[in-house]
């Protein structure tokens, strides 16, 4: 070997000037100029094993960028050692077995670090990536191309350097100080330590970039339905279907092979180029936040992205920035109506595995999905699925739907009680766009129009409209859930029930896990032109607004999102509203008309449709302030007293419907919303209260326009009352409360010339029925609704929210309803 080195040297230069002219990288994380680096001491480089394409393409970037140099000697005192060296592999021989693992080469720094506390060095540990294959058992490419988890030869190196020059990854670790790795025990120990803590960072990152190994689709589908579970289920069918066991053996082999992705390295590397062209004509930018996130997860745990479901885009999207920010594509839980010719097996070699809309009564179609997701999760393969089944119509977050909920729990629940405890966390992503490909389809389906079937043929309809604008999109990544702490916070003493199949406690935790998914999702939301232009030119009685006045009410919008966010993580858009503006208008969303007092901004039916669909998504952040505002449109003064027990009962079943998490203390938030509008300009202080100012006149047009964002909300609430308290207790059942609700709903809409199906949607009157029971309001006698006078007080001191011309519209309604 030292032949070998010796024999190199004269090489070293000419080969090191042939990488760099040949390497692109595609990724530096973290940027160069962002490394955490103590410029007064020297610099070790460190890779984890020894490799002359990653030593030379390390030495090229420290001279390109600047860095302390990787090439020659880093000197320490008394002790020079090459400034990049790598963690030593275990060797290996055709007559013995490998050797043990040596030990690292920084014993000598260490024993001179212990007696001159002033010889400090730095170790930077760095990962080099030359394309990122999913290691699997059998393929070419597992032989040829790229990294995986089997390190490489020489020879397919060589090749690995030639084929994958132009997608090279390069990761650099914080600095480990040898001084923090020193204790009492001596060098030696601390050296074993180094090498360690080393080894686990390594170990980390790849398991990040490259996900664990993948078995081969067959091998892994074989293994499904050799499981004890699916083989028990098996056994009971053949008794009850007196059926033999080979045909039902062949039958959960087809369903597995419905079910399983091939998850293929070509075909990840040609998607990443696809789409990187494709998002660059589709849109004029992606922003991704919040990602660091992921990464300080991605090594220790197994990852379940759980975004918002708003486009199909969504499929795509999440899975390129993944990869193109250096994280493993998840696997994603796909409907089997994408499962199409030409489209379906594209999609399952990038990852996609697809499932049935409803498997309930197949009970070994439901075995074999539950086991082939366990051996994903319990692999530690990172997962995608939509927690809300569907993608929403009408642009507001969906409730959760159980399903896959409910498998993930049972699979952490089965691992944990086999093989020891399993780190599993949930990552919520929210899904932004400024413009959705999908806006036809959506509006029809709102307005009664049957859902067309996906086909090749409507793809190509979809890539005909490549040449529109669709401005840009936001992914935001929100507060990841740790599933174990949860459960510790939730449950307690779930580690009791581990041996049990279907523990008490999992049923009823299943929603409220939805639930708080769902929260996290919504407080990652991101304020982009479009829907802040919705928001308030929707909340114009004509639709209609002068320029002037929408730029001071856009500018009043991001400020109360500045200074009393909606969510944790939520984002705001840069620019002005001028830029916000003239961004919508060259979208197609709202048409500018010239005026000479002033230009106005106009949207007709149809654009209205549109914009309500992009108001929805973030109608939710300005929930407490359009309450507070609207409590103004009556009664011009309040104090804190009075508009906390006015608001307290609308309050929780406000933030249920939009999916918000409740303020700690209403009281609290409301005094502070208080403060925040009368810096604003939009209150003013009165003695011990609050009051509606009378000039400028502006200023409550500016608060009639926030108030008028949660009308809809109380007057859906509003008439589900008035039909819950005419009808009286035990008349009704969940269903025929909903629809009678929505009937008037619907013709308050068409009195009132609002277009707007989604007003009138079944399912937020069932949300409201379930908000009230939840709330303890309602209650069950079989099937029939039970309530008493609270609710009627209750009510009838929320209708002191609604002006007196507002309320005899909404009594006007139900009476006729009545008749």
């Amino acid at each position: 070997m030292a032949f070998i080195r010796t024999l190199m040297t004269p090489l070293r230069a000419p080969l090191r000037r042939l990488i760099a002219s040949w390497v692109e990288f595609r990724l530096i994380e973290p940027a160069t100029d962002e490394l955490d680096l103590d410029p007064t001491l020297p610099v070790l480089y460190v890779l984890p094993h020894p490799s002359l394409s990653d030593t030379l393409l390390l030495e090229s970037l420290c001279r390109a960028r600047g860095l302390p140099p990787a090439a020659g000697l880093c000197r320490a005192g008394e002790i020079a050692l090459p400034a990049c060296l790598a963690l030593p592999s275990p060797r290996r021989h055709l007559w013995r077995r490998a050797s043990r693992r040596e030990e690292a080469p920084f014993l000598a720094l260490l024993e001179q670090r212990r007696r001159h506390p002033e010889h400090e060095v730095q170790l930077v540990p760095v990962s080099v990536f030359w394309g990122r294959a999913p290691g699997k058992r059998f393929g070419f490419w597992k032989m040829l191309a790229a990294d995986s988890w089997q390190f490489t030869g020489r020879l397919r190196r060589a090749l690995s350097v030639l084929l994958n020059g132009k997608n090279v990854e390069l990761h650099f670790g914080a600095p480990l100080r040898l001084g923090d790795l020193l204790d009492e025990r001596g060098a030696a120990l601390a050296n074993r330590k180094a090498a360690r803590l080393l080894r686990v960072h390594f170990r980390r990152l790849r398991t990040r970039v490259l996900g664990p190994d993948l078995s081969h689709r067959r091998t892994l589908i074989e293994g499904v339905v050799r499981s004890p579970e699916v083989r028990q289920v098996i056994e009971t069918l053949a008794e009850e279907e007196r059926t033999s066991r080979a045909r039902l053996q062949q039958r959960a082999l087809r369903y597995g092979r419905e079910i399983a992705s091939n998850m293929a390295y070509p075909v990840l590397r040609f998607m990443d180029g696809l789409l990187r062209r494709l998002w660059n004509r589709l849109y004029d930018g992606v922003e991704v936040r919040g990602l660091e996130r992921v990464k300080g997860l991605a090594g220790d745990h197994t990852l379940v992205y759980v975004p918002c479901h708003r486009s199909h885009i969504d499929y795509l999207l999440l899975s390129y920035v993944l990869y193109r920010d250096g994280l493993m594509p998840p696997h994603i839980a796909a409907g089997r109506n994408l499962d199409m010719p030409l489209i379906g097996p594209l999609l399952r070699r990038g990852g996609a595995f697809f499932l049935r809309r409803s498997f309930r009564d197949n009970r070994l179609y439901a075995a074999v999905f539950n086991e082939y997701l366990h051996r994903l999760l319990s692999r530690g393969h990172p997962l995608e699925y939509f927690i809300e089944g569907g993608r929403s119509r009408s642009g507001r977050l969906l409730a959760a739907r159980p399903g896959m909920l409910l498998m993930t729990l049972r699979s952490y629940l089965r691992r944990a009680a086999g093989s020891g405890q399993q780190r599993l966390a949930f990552v919520p992503i929210y899904i932004g766009y400024e413009r959705i490909i999908e806006n036809a389809s959506y509006q029809r389906e709102l307005r009664g129009g049957r859902k067309r079937k996906e086909s090749p043929l409507a793809l190509l309809r979809v890539l005909g409209q490549l040449r529109q604008p669709f401005g840009r999109v936001a992914v935001n990544v929100g507060e990841p859930l740790t599933l174990a702490d949860y459960l510790d916070r939730e449950v307690g003493d779930w580690r009791q029930t581990l041996g049990e199949e279907r523990p008490a406690w999992l049923t009823p935790l299943v929603p409220r896990l939805g639930e708080e998914l769902c929260r996290r999702i919504n407080a990652a939301a991101a304020l982009n032109p479009v829907n802040l232009v919705a928001l308030v030119l929707l909340a114009t009685p004509h639709h209609a607004i002068e320029v002037s006045l929408l730029e001071r009410q856009l500018a009043l919008l991001v400020d109360l999102q500045r200074h009393h966010p909606g969510g944790a993580h939520t984002s705001l858009p840069e620019g002005t509203p001028v830029e916000w503006i003239d961004q919508v208008v060259a979208l197609g969303m709202v048409e500018r008309r010239a005026h000479p007092l002033g230009d106005i901004l106009v949207a007709d039916a149809g654009q209205a449709g549109l914009l309500a669909w992009y108001r929805n998504n973030v109608m939710h952040l300005f929930a407490l302030a359009g309450l507070v505002a609207f409590a103004f449109r009556h009664q011009p003064t309040h104090r804190l007293d009075t508009l906390e027990a006015l608001l307290s009962p609308s309050w929780p079943i406000l933030a249920r419907e939009l999916v918000i998490e409740p303020p700690a203390s209403l009281r609290a938030a409301l005094a502070e919303m208080l403060d925040l509008l009368v810096d604003q300009g939009l209150l003013e202080r009165a003695g011990e209260g609050w009051r509606r100012p009378e000039e400028p006149l502006e200023a409550g047009e500016r608060l009639r326009l926030l108030g008028q964002l949660m009308q809809p909300s109380l007057e859906r609430g509003y008439l589900l009352l008035a039909v819950l308290l005419d009808a009286g207790p035990g008349e009704l059942v969940a269903e025929e409360l909903a629809e009678r609700s929505r009937q008037l709903a619907e013709r308050l809409a068409l009195l009132s010339g609002l277009d707007a199906p989604e007003f009138f949607d079944t399912r937020l009157f069932a949300n409201l029925e379930e908000s009230l029971e939840r709330e303890g309001w309602l209650w069950r006698e079989g099937e029939r609704l039970m309530f008493d006078e609270r609710l009627r007080r209750a009510a009838q001191r929320s209708r002191e929210l609604f002006d007196p011309a507002l309320r005899h519209r909404l009594q006007l309604l139900t009476r006729r309803r009545e008749a």
